[in-house]
């Protein structure tokens, strides 16, 4: 089994000490940073998202794999700046103003993480002008999560602030979180809605398509 194989299985299985072995591995072997994110770790996340919803695996498995894949990234990094590998896009995700809920939107910003973007974790509870001041600073996606019904109107509230900044045509929008539906994504005006991480890095794919 080569290396990127090898790579491959230890992000799967939740391995992270291996998972970062084996970047330094194909890094001594000469593999190019970029082929070991591409073909190694989002390889594999894209494994793992399939394997959740085939139901194979669950949150639990998806936050251990996606935790390896953290600990592989953060060796490989340095390289991939190094060899100017540029990141897919860069994106800003927050848990909205009033809400402290942070495990849906920190296995999102790893599964996106893993799939080639550059996040911006601007934690939780995070008011709207945090978001338009991560616009201002080159984020071209905004990711909004919510687990209240309380907290909802935060999202709207956020847009509605990117919007009177004048910033909503440079910046694609996307939500996300236990009650939020399509339907109210396109009433806030959002260009799309997620109900889990795997399902994001779909979603992100086609809006920055659109």
């Amino acid at each position: 089994m080569g290396v990127l194989e090898e790579l491959r299985e230890a992000v799967v299985e939740g391995q992270a000490k291996p998972a970062a072995a084996k970047v330094t591995q194909g890094l001594a072997e000469g593999i190019p940073a970029g082929t070991l994110l591409q073909e190694g770790l989002i390889a594999a996340m894209q494994q793992v998202g399939q394997l959740y919803e085939e139901g194979e695996i669950f949150v639990p498995e998806m936050l251990v794999a996606a935790r390896a894949m953290s600990a592989s990234l953060a060796v490989l990094k340095p390289q991939l700046v190094e060899q100017g590998v540029e990141a897919s896009a860069k994106v800003a995700i927050g848990t909205v103003k009033g809400d402290l809920h942070d495990i849906g939107k920190n296995l999102v910003a790893m599964m996106l993480e893993g799939s080639g973007y550059e996040i911006v974790d601007l934690g939780v509870d995070v008011a709207p002008e945090r978001f338009v001041e991560a616009v201002r600073n080159g984020a071209s996606v905004v990711a909004l999560s919510a687990l209240l019904t309380t907290t909802m109107t935060s999202m709207q509230g956020t847009i509605e602030a990117i919007t009177t900044a004048g910033l909503r045509s440079k910046v694609k929008i996307v939500v996300g979180g236990a009650p939020i539906t399509q339907v109210y994504a396109e009433q806030i005006g959002a260009d799309g809605y997620a109900p889990d991480a795997s399902s994001a890095v779909r979603l992100l794919r086609r809006v920055l398509v659109a």
